[in-house]
Protein backbone atom coordinates (compact mmCIF):
# COMPACT_ATOMS: atom_id res chain seq x y z
CA UNK A 1 0.00 0.00 0.00
CA UNK A 2 1.12 3.45 -0.79
CA UNK A 3 -0.05 6.41 1.02
CA UNK A 4 -0.08 10.22 0.00
CA UNK A 5 -0.08 13.30 2.24
CA UNK A 6 -1.19 16.30 0.39
CA UNK A 7 -3.01 19.13 1.76
CA UNK A 8 -3.51 17.92 5.21
CA UNK A 9 -4.91 14.87 3.86
CA UNK A 10 -3.66 11.57 3.86
CA UNK A 11 -4.78 9.14 0.94
CA UNK A 12 -4.68 5.46 1.05
CA UNK A 13 -6.96 2.56 -0.68
CA UNK A 14 -10.08 4.54 -1.35
CA UNK A 15 -10.00 6.74 2.04
CA UNK A 16 -9.06 10.25 2.47
CA UNK A 17 -8.71 11.67 6.09
CA UNK A 18 -7.61 14.49 7.48
CA UNK A 19 -4.37 14.98 9.13
CA UNK A 20 -2.21 17.81 11.15
CA UNK A 21 1.49 18.01 10.00
CA UNK A 22 4.29 20.66 12.02
CA UNK A 23 3.60 23.68 13.18
CA UNK A 24 5.75 25.62 10.29
CA UNK A 25 4.57 23.16 7.30
CA UNK A 26 5.90 20.70 5.01
CA UNK A 27 9.39 21.29 4.16
CA UNK A 28 12.75 19.92 1.85
CA UNK A 29 15.13 21.22 4.42
CA UNK A 30 14.00 19.38 7.86
CA UNK A 31 16.19 20.25 10.77
CA UNK A 32 16.17 19.04 14.01
CA UNK A 33 13.74 21.49 16.23
CA UNK A 34 12.57 23.23 13.07
CA UNK A 35 8.95 22.39 13.23
CA UNK A 36 8.40 21.10 9.47
CA UNK A 37 7.45 17.45 8.31
CA UNK A 38 9.87 16.29 6.23
CA UNK A 39 9.02 16.03 2.51
CA UNK A 40 9.99 12.78 0.53
CA UNK A 41 9.03 9.18 0.39
CA UNK A 42 9.75 7.19 3.53
CA UNK A 43 9.06 3.55 4.31
CA UNK A 44 6.95 2.62 7.36
CA UNK A 45 9.97 1.23 9.93
CA UNK A 46 8.00 -0.15 12.75
CA UNK A 47 4.90 -0.07 14.77
CA UNK A 48 4.91 0.32 18.43
CA UNK A 49 1.93 0.76 20.33
CA UNK A 50 0.84 1.17 24.31
CA UNK A 51 -0.96 -2.91 24.43
CA UNK A 52 -2.32 -1.32 27.97
CA UNK A 53 -4.52 1.27 26.39
CA UNK A 54 -5.09 -1.53 22.78
CA UNK A 55 -7.17 -4.47 24.02
CA UNK A 56 -7.03 -4.99 19.87
CA UNK A 57 -4.64 -3.72 17.44
CA UNK A 58 -5.05 -5.31 14.12
CA UNK A 59 -2.00 -5.44 11.68
CA UNK A 60 -0.60 -7.50 8.69
CA UNK A 61 2.95 -6.98 10.34
CA UNK A 62 4.49 -6.88 13.70
CA UNK A 63 3.86 -4.66 16.51
CA UNK A 64 5.86 -3.67 19.17
CA UNK A 65 4.86 -2.75 22.72
CA UNK A 66 5.70 0.69 24.25
CA UNK A 67 7.25 0.61 27.63
CA UNK A 68 7.95 3.00 30.47
CA UNK A 69 11.32 3.26 29.87
CA UNK A 70 11.22 3.56 25.93
CA UNK A 71 11.98 6.81 24.54
CA UNK A 72 13.57 8.21 21.44
CA UNK A 73 17.03 10.16 21.09
CA UNK A 74 16.30 13.77 19.96
CA UNK A 75 19.80 15.26 20.64
CA UNK A 76 22.23 15.37 18.07
CA UNK A 77 25.34 15.39 19.83
CA UNK A 78 24.23 11.75 21.20
CA UNK A 79 26.27 8.45 19.38
CA UNK A 80 22.04 7.27 19.93
CA UNK A 81 20.43 9.94 17.38
CA UNK A 82 17.41 9.52 16.22
CA UNK A 83 17.38 5.68 17.43
CA UNK A 84 15.38 3.76 20.13
CA UNK A 85 16.24 4.02 23.40
CA UNK A 86 15.98 3.33 27.05
CA UNK A 87 15.68 5.65 30.23
CA UNK A 88 17.38 6.77 32.06
CA UNK A 89 19.73 8.23 29.12
CA UNK A 90 21.98 11.08 29.48
CA UNK A 91 21.29 13.10 26.48
CA UNK A 92 18.02 14.42 25.51
CA UNK A 93 15.41 12.16 24.48
CA UNK A 94 11.37 11.95 23.58
CA UNK A 95 9.53 9.85 25.92
CA UNK A 96 7.14 7.31 24.25
CA UNK A 97 5.31 6.30 27.00
CA UNK A 98 3.05 9.39 27.77
CA UNK A 99 -0.15 9.96 30.03
CA UNK A 100 -1.67 11.76 26.87
CA UNK A 101 -3.22 9.60 24.11
CA UNK A 102 -1.37 10.74 21.13
CA UNK A 103 1.28 8.05 21.11
CA UNK A 104 -0.76 5.14 21.65
CA UNK A 105 -0.56 4.43 18.22
CA UNK A 106 2.88 4.99 16.82
CA UNK A 107 4.29 4.53 13.08
CA UNK A 108 7.86 5.05 12.84
CA UNK A 109 8.90 6.51 9.39
CA UNK A 110 12.34 5.87 8.08
CA UNK A 111 13.32 9.50 7.95
CA UNK A 112 17.05 10.58 8.84
CA UNK A 113 18.29 6.88 9.38
CA UNK A 114 20.65 5.29 7.03
CA UNK A 115 23.20 7.10 7.59
CA UNK A 116 22.12 9.24 10.59
CA UNK A 117 23.13 12.76 9.60
CA UNK A 118 23.41 15.21 12.71
CA UNK A 119 20.50 18.01 13.49
CA UNK A 120 19.17 16.68 9.91
CA UNK A 121 15.90 15.46 12.29
CA UNK A 122 15.13 12.74 14.46
CA UNK A 123 11.59 11.09 15.16
CA UNK A 124 9.22 11.47 12.63
CA UNK A 125 6.05 9.71 13.62
CA UNK A 126 2.94 8.94 12.27
CA UNK A 127 0.71 9.30 15.84
CA UNK A 128 -2.36 9.93 17.11
CA UNK A 129 -3.92 14.09 16.34
CA UNK A 130 -4.99 15.81 19.26
CA UNK A 131 -8.85 16.52 19.85
CA UNK A 132 -8.31 20.02 17.38
CA UNK A 133 -5.56 18.52 15.04
CA UNK A 134 -3.17 20.86 16.42
CA UNK A 135 -0.06 21.34 14.78
CA UNK A 136 3.01 18.73 15.67
CA UNK A 137 6.85 19.34 15.88
CA UNK A 138 7.52 17.91 12.56
CA UNK A 139 5.18 14.52 12.88
CA UNK A 140 2.11 13.74 11.13
CA UNK A 141 -0.81 13.15 13.13
CA UNK A 142 -4.14 11.68 12.45
CA UNK A 143 -7.53 9.94 14.18
CA UNK A 144 -7.15 7.29 16.35
CA UNK A 145 -9.94 5.81 13.99
CA UNK A 146 -8.20 6.61 10.98
CA UNK A 147 -4.74 4.86 12.84
CA UNK A 148 -6.72 2.25 13.11
CA UNK A 149 -7.46 2.19 9.92
CA UNK A 150 -4.53 2.69 8.43
CA UNK A 151 -2.76 0.14 10.72
CA UNK A 152 -4.80 -2.95 9.51
CA UNK A 153 -3.80 -2.42 5.99
CA UNK A 154 0.08 -1.30 5.64
CA UNK A 155 2.60 -3.76 5.00
CA UNK A 156 6.28 -4.61 5.28
CA UNK A 157 6.71 -2.56 1.94
CA UNK A 158 4.11 0.16 2.86
CA UNK A 159 5.47 3.43 2.02
CA UNK A 160 4.10 7.23 2.58
CA UNK A 161 4.98 10.19 0.05
CA UNK A 162 4.76 13.73 1.57
CA UNK A 163 4.15 16.51 -0.85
Amino acid sequence: MHIKLINKKIHFNNYKVKCAVGKRGISSKKVEGDNKTPRGTFKIQAIYYRKDRMKELKSLIKKKNIRKNMGWCDDSKSKKYNKLIKFPFSWGAEKLYLNSRIYDILLILNFNNKPVKRRKGSAIFIHIAKKNYAPTKGCIAVSKIDMRKIVSRIRRNSKITIY
